[in-house]
C-alpha cells in the first residue's frame, strides 16, 4: 500500500534574515522565520481592505482539513481510542496508533506538531489587529466585518491549542518585535480557567458581528452559530470531571502547578455552576438557531421501512417527527449527512462545516482491497455492540421479536431506503438501528460502487474471512485487510467508487459542530445540575436546573432522528449519563469526539484499557464469526498512560522559554 504524503511548502529567507534569526535565537512557537518573509509586504498588504481581508483569509487557510483523522492527521482522533484501529504501517503516517504505542514524545510529535502553526496563526491575527486602521479606504462595515473573522480565526486558534495541548501561552494581542531579546518571548501558560474565558470572550466578540447565516458560495466559513456552537463545546469541557475538581481532576492534574507562581493549571475545586454555563451555552443556540438549526431528516417514502411494532418505553415513539420516530427515513436521514448526498451547503444540522478532500480520500482506506482500495480502517468490535437493535433495546437485552444472537445466518436479503440486507449475513448484523447499516462495512456487506462501469466492480459481496478475495489470506498487500472484520463505512456514498472505468466519489463536508452535539450537551449539561442556577449570557437570563422534560425533549430527538425510542424522563443522574456516553459513541463515530469525550469524563484509562476485539479473521468462514482479540503484536503494546489526556508541548519550546511548562507526564 503506498500513500502519498503532500510534500512541505519550502521558504526563501535571505541571507541577512537568516543571520537574524540565528542570532536572535527565537522560540519557535512564534514562527519568525517565516514572518520575516511575510514583514517585508505588510506596508503593501496593510494599504489596501481588500489585501487585508486577502491577508486574513490566507491565514485562516493556513488550519488543517478537520476532516484529516487517518493519514498524517492533525489531531490523534479515532486510532487513538477505543473506536477503530488499523494494522497500516505507522510509517506511512497513521499517527494515531503511534499515539498509543508510545511512539510520540516532546520531541518527535509527527503530524500532530501543530503547536508553532496555531501560534503563527495567532501573531498573523494579531498583525491584522494592530494595523487594521492603515488603510484609507476602510468603512466601518469592513472593519467590522475584519475584526469579527479574525477574533474568531485567533480564538479557533487557541481552542485547538487547549483540547490537544492544554492551557496556551496568552498573547493578547501583543506582537513581540522580531529583534526582542530572548526574554521577551518568555512567558507562563494560562490556567485552563484562564485560557477558557479568554477564549470564549473573544468568540462572544466576534459573534456580534459575525454573519448569522451564509451565502450558499460562502460555505465552509464560520458564522455567529459557529462562534456560538465553539462556546457551547468549550464551556462542556471546562465543567467536564477532568478540568472541574473532583477524582479524575486530581488524579490527572492534582500536582500539575505553574512554576512561576504555584497556581493550579487545573482547578481542584469542583463548580456546579460550569454546568449551568455549558448548559445556557447550548440553550441559547437552540433558541437562537431561528429555525435555521435542525436535525437533518429526509422524508419517508415507499421504501422506508414501518417503525418495529411493541414497543412500549416510549409512549411518544409512534408520533410523527419531531414528536416521535414517525414519518421520516431513519437510514437516509442520518447517512446523506455525510456521505455527500444531501446538499453540502444547506444542511440545516451543521452549525459549522467545511468541505474536506480529505474525508473523500481517506475513504479508500476502507474500500475492498480487490476493488483498489486499502482496506484496513477497521472500527472495533466495541463500537459494533455499542450499536442498539432496531427497537432500541441493547444486544445484551434484546427482545423475542428483534433478537440478537451470534450464531447462524439471515434466511432471505432486505431492502430498505435504498440499502441492501444480503441473505446469509451473520445474525449478529440483522434487526440492527440504521445508524449500524450507515456506519458500518461488515463481512457480508454489500456495495454498490455503482459510478464504476467495469464488470466486477460495483455491485458486489465483500467478506472478510480468511480466504475470502478481500480476507487477510488473498490480498496482495500484508497489510491490507480490516484487522478487526469491520471497516468504517459511514462517509461512504453507493456511487463512490475506486476501481475500474469512470470510478468517482461524491464530494464530503466534514461536521465541526453538529446540531445534534448541541442538543445531546444541552442534555448532560442539564443532567448534572442539582439546584437551580441563574446564567446571564449574551443580555438574556437563562434559570437552569436538571429539568427532565428539557433532557428528554433534546435526547429524544436523536434517537428519533435514528428511528430508535426515547429515554422516559425517569432516569436518574447516573442512569442517563450512561445512555448519553453510550448515545455519543454511535452518534459521533469517526467524528473526533470520542477521543475528546473519555478524556472529558475522566473514563480515558477505564475505557483504553479494555482489549481491542473483533472478528476471527484468522478464520475460514465457518470460524470467522467470533469475537477475537486480533492477532497482532500491536494490541499488547497499546499504552494506557494519564499523560496521554493531552499531547506534549514541543520540547524545543520547552527548552528555550523557561517559563513554559511541560505537561504531566511528557517532561523526561
Amino acid at each position: 500500500m503506498k500513500h502519498l504524503k503532500i510534500s512541505q511548502r519550502k521558504f526563501f529567507i535571505p541571507l541577512l534574515l537568516l543571520a537574524i534569526l540565528v542570532s536572535s535565537s527565537c522560540s519557535r512557537f512564534l514562527n519568525v522565520d517565516d514572518y520575516f518573509s511575510d514583514e517585508l509586504k505588510l506596508d503593501t498588504v496593510f494599504a489596501q481592505t481588500r489585501h487585508i481581508k486577502a491577508y486574513m483569509w490566507g491565514t485562516a487557510g493556513m488550519f488543517p482539513d478537520e476532516g484529516n483523522l487517518q493519514l498524517d492527521s492533525y489531531t490523534p482522533g479515532p486510532y487513538a481510542t477505543d473506536e477503530a484501529f488499523t494494522g497500516f504501517n505507522t510509517g506511512s503516517g497513521y499517527n494515531g496508533i503511534r499515539y498509543i504505542l508510545g511512539d510520540v514524545t516532546a520531541n518527535s510529535l509527527y503530524s500532530f506538531n501543530t503547536w508553532g502553526n496555531l501560534y503563527k496563526i495567532i501573531r498573523k491575527s494579531n498583525t491584522i489587529v494592530s494595523r487594521l486602521d492603515e488603510a484609507k479606504d476602510m468603512t466601518t462595515a469592513d472593519r467590522f466585518y475584519i475584526l469579527a473573522y479574525t477574533r474568531f480565526i485567533r480564538a479557533y486558534a487557541y481552542y485547538n491549542i487547549l483540547i490537544d495541548f492544554g492551557p496556551p501561552m496568552l498573547l493578547g494581542d501583543e506582537i513581540i518585535e522580531s529583534n526582542a531579546p530572548l526574554g521577551n518571548y518568555d512567558r507562563p501558560r494560562a490556567t485552563y480557567d484562564e485560557a477558557v474565558e479568554y477564549i470564549c470572550a473573544e468568540l462572544e466578540e466576534a459573534a456580534k458581528f459575525l454573519p448569522p447565516t451564509l451565502p450558499l458560495v460562502e460555505f465552509g466559513l464560520p458564522s455567529k452559530n459557529a462562534a456560538y456552537g465553539l462556546i457551547a463545546r468549550i464551556r462542556l469541557f471546562h465543567a467536564s470531571p477532568l478540568y472541574n475538581g473532583g477524582q479524575a481532576a486530581r488524579s490527572y492534574f492534582g500536582t500539575w502547578r505553574r512554576s512561576t507562581d504555584g497556581a493550579q493549571y487545573v482547578s481542584q475545586n469542583y463548580d456546579e455552576k460550569r454546568w449551568a454555563v455549558a448548559a445556557a451555552a447550548a440553550k441559547r443556540l437552540i433558541d437562537q438557531g431561528g429555525g435555521a438549526l435542525r436535525l437533518h431528516t429526509v422524508a419517508a417514502d415507499t421504501e422506508t421501512p414501518a417503525l418495529p411494532e411493541g414497543v412500549t418505553s416510549d409512549p411518544n415513539y409512534y408520533m410523527q417527527w419531531p414528536e416521535g420516530a414517525n414519518g421520516i427515513d431513519h437510514y437516509r436521514s442520518y447517512s446523506e449527512m455525510f456521505n455527500g448526498e444531501a446538499v453540502i451547503p444547506v444542511n440545516p444540522e451543521y452549525v459549522w462545516a467545511r468541505r474536506s478532500g480529505a474525508i473523500t480520500n481517506e475513504t479508500r482506506m476502507s474500500f475492498p482491497e480487490k476493488l483498489d482500495g486499502y482496506n484496513g480502517a477497521s472500527l472495533t468490535q466495541k463500537v459494533i455492540d455499542n450499536f442498539a437493535m432496531i427497537d432500541g433495546r441493547d444486544i445484551n437485552n434484546a427482545s423475542i421479536q428483534y433478537p440478537y444472537t451470534e450464531s447462524g445466518f439471515t434466511n432471505a436479503a432486505k431492502i430498505f431506503s435504498g440499502y441492501r440486507l444480503n441473505a446469509g449475513v451473520s445474525n449478529m448484523y440483522a434487526n440492527r438501528e440504521a445508524r449500524f447499516y450507515a456506519s458500518v462495512g461488515f463481512s457480508g456487506a454489500f456495495w454498490p460502487m455503482t459510478s464504476s462501469t467495469s464488470s466486477g466492480y460495483y455491485n458486489q459481496t465483500i467478506e472478510y474471512y480468511f480466504d475470502s478475495p478481500n480476507g487477510k489470506g488473498s490480498i496482495s498487500s500484508a497489510i491490507d485487510f480490516p484487522i478487526t472484520g469491520y471497516v468504517i463505512k459511514k462517509f461512504i456514498h453507493p456511487t463512490d467508487a475506486w476501481g475500474g472505468t469512470n470510478a468517482r466519489r461524491m464530494d464530503k463536508a466534514f461536521p465541526i459542530i453538529r446540531y445534534a452535539e448541541i442538543l445531546l450537551s444541552y442534555a448532560e449539561a442539564l443532567n448534572n445540575l442539582t439546584g437551580s442556577h441563574t446564567v446571564d449570557m449574551d443580555g438574556d437570563t437563562y434559570v437552569l436546573s436538571r429539568d427532565m422534560n428539557e433532557i428528554k425533549k433534546c435526547f429524544n430527538q436523536v434517537r428519533y432522528r435514528a428511528g430508535l425510542p426515547g429515554i422516559t424522563g425517569n432516569e436518574n443522574a447516573s442512569t442517563f449519563q450512561r445512555l448519553l456516553e453510550k448515545e455519543r459513541m454511535t452518534e459521533f463515530l469517526f467524528e473526533n469526539r470520542r477521543y475528546y469525550d473519555v478524556r472529558r469524563w475522566g473514563i480515558m484509562e477505564e475505557v483504553e484499557s479494555e482489549a481491542i476485539r473483533g472478528m476471527n479473521v484468522e478464520a475460514s468462514r465457518e470460524a470467522f464469526f467470533a469475537k477475537v482479540i486480533p492477532n497482532t503484536s500491536r494490541i499488547g503494546a497499546r499504552i494506557v498512560n494519564k499523560r496521554l489526556a493531552l499531547l506534549p508541548l514541543p520540547l524545543n519550546e520547552v527548552r528555550l522559554l523557561p517559563s513554559l511548562d511541560q505537561n504531566p507526564g511528557w517532561e523526561n
